[in-house]
C-alpha cells in the first residue's frame, strides 16, 4: 500500500510545479548563503592558522562550500525539471532520470544534516588544535630574529589585544616559557645568571607577561612583571587584582568565538536542510502523479502521487533485497572472469 496517498487534478499539479519551481530558486540563493558562510568560516580560520595546530578545523567550511555549490546546482536542475514538467513533450525527455535524481536529491539531504551536526559538534576537535597551536604559537613569541618566526610575536599580541585575553589558559602559562628574547637580555647581569641557572633548561623564567596582557580598564598602571610579588608593588595584591590582567585564557576566547560562528552556521544549515527536504517531497508527488496520469493526451484527468510505493519496512526490505542482488551479481561476475581465465593460463 503507497505511503501518504493524495490525489492530484491537473490544477493541483500545476500549482505544485509553479510552487516547486519558486522554491527551487529560492534554494539556490540559500545555496549561495551556506557558500558563503563557508567562506567565510575559512577566511577567519586563516587569519588565525598560525596559532592551529593542524587542518582539521577546515572540514566545516570546506563542507559548507561544497554543499552550497551542490545546492545550487541541484535546485538549478530541479527548477528546469519543474518548468517543463507541464509539458508533456519537455518531460518525457526528463522522465527515465527522475528516479536517479531523486535518490541523489536523499543522499545530499542526508549529507547536508550531517554537516549541519558538524557545526554542532565538532567543538572538541577545534578546542585541542587551538590549545595545541596557542602553546607552540607562546613558544615562538621571542623569535623575532628567526626567518619564518619573526611574525609570531606580533600575531600573539594582537590575538590578546583583539580577543581580551592572556596566555593559552590564563596568563600564568607566560610563566613556564622564556618569552624575552636572548636579544634583550643581559648576561652579564647576575640577575640574569642567576635566573638561567636556576631551571634545567636554561631559559630565562619570569612571573610576568607581555604588554598585550594588559587590560586597559585597569584603574592603575599596568603591573606586567614581578607579577606574584605582593612586595614589589604598592597596594598589590595579585589574588584580587584582577582588573590589572585579562583573566580569560586566549584558547577559551577563540574557541567561544569559533563555537558561536559554527552555531548558527549550523542553525542556517539546518533550516536550509529542512526547506530542501521540503521540496524532495514534493518533487517526489510531483513525478508520481505524472506518472499516473491514465492519458498523457488528457491532462485534465485526474492522478494519485505518493511518497513511497509501498509501506516503509516493506520498502526498506526491498532496498535490502537489491543490495544482496546487486552483490551477488557482482561475485557471479568475479567467479565468472577467474574461470574464463583458466584455460587461456593453460
Amino acid at each position: 500500500m503507497a505511503l501518504l496517498k493524495v490525489k492530484f487534478d491537473q490544477k493541483k499539479r500545476v500549482k505544485l510545479a509553479q510552487g516547486l519551481w519558486l522554491m527551487n530558486w529560492f534554494s539556490v540563493l540559500a545555496g549561495i548563503i551556506i557558500f558563503s558562510l563557508g567562506l567565510f568560516l575559512k577566511i577567519e580560520l586563516r587569519k588565525r592558522s598560525d596559532v592551529m595546530n593542524n587542518s582539521e578545523s577546515h572540514f566545516v567550511p570546506n563542507s559548507l562550500i561544497g554543499m552550497g555549490v551542490l545546492s545550487c546546482v541541484f535546485n538549478s536542475l530541479a527548477g528546469k525539471i519543474c518548468y517543463d514538467a507541464l509539458d508533456p513533450a519537455k518531460y518525457a525527455r526528463w522522465k527515465p532520470w527522475l528516479k536517479p535524481y531523486l535518490a541523489i536529491c536523499v543522499l545530499f539531504n542526508i549529507v547536508l544534516f550531517l554537516v549541519a551536526l558538524c557545526c554542532f559538534l565538532l567543538r572538541g576537535s577545534l578546542e585541542n588544535t587551538l590549545g595545541q597551536g596557542l602553546k607552540n604559537g607562546m613558544k615562538y613569541y621571542r623569535d623575532t630574529d628567526t626567518p619564518g618566526r619573526c611574525f609570531m610575536k606580533k600575531t600573539i599580541d594582537m590575538l590578546q589585544i583583539e580577543f581580551k585575553c592572556c596566555g593559552n589558559n590564563g596568563f600564568r602559562d607566560w610563566f613556564e616559557i622564556q618569552w624575552i628574547s636572548n636579544r634583550y637580555l643581559d648576561f652579564s647581569s647576575k640577575e640574569v645568571k642567576d635566573r638561567i641557572k636556576s631551571n634545567v633548561d636554561g631559559r630565562y623564567l619570569v612571573d610576568g607577561v607581555p604588554f598585550s596582557c594588559c587590560n586597559p580598564s585597569s584603574p592603575r598602571p599596568c603591573i606586567q612583571y614581578q607579577i606574584t610579588n605582593n612586595s614589589a608593588h604598592y597596594s598589590y595584591d595579585h589574588q584580587t587584582e584582577e582588573l590589572n590582567l585579562w583573566v580569560r585564557g586566549c584558547r577559551a576566547a577563540l574557541l567561544s568565538y569559533y563555537s558561536s560562528l559554527m552555531n548558527s552556521m549550523g542553525v542556517v544549515t539546518l533550516l536550509v536542510w529542512l526547506f530542501e527536504v521540503t521540496i524532495t517531497i514534493g518533487l517526489r508527488y510531483l513525478q508520481t502523479s505524472l506518472d499516473r496520469v491514465s492519458n498523457p493526451e488528457e491532462p485534465e484527468s485526474e492522478s494519485e502521487g505518493w511518497l513511497l510505493e509501498k509501506s516503509v519496512p516493506e520498502t526498506w526490505k526491498a532496498f535490502l533485497e537489491s543490495v544482496k542482488k546487486l552483490g551477488k551479481g557482482n561475485q557471479v561476475e568475479a567467479e565468472g572472469a577467474d574461470t574464463g581465465q583458466g584455460p587461456e593460463a593453460g
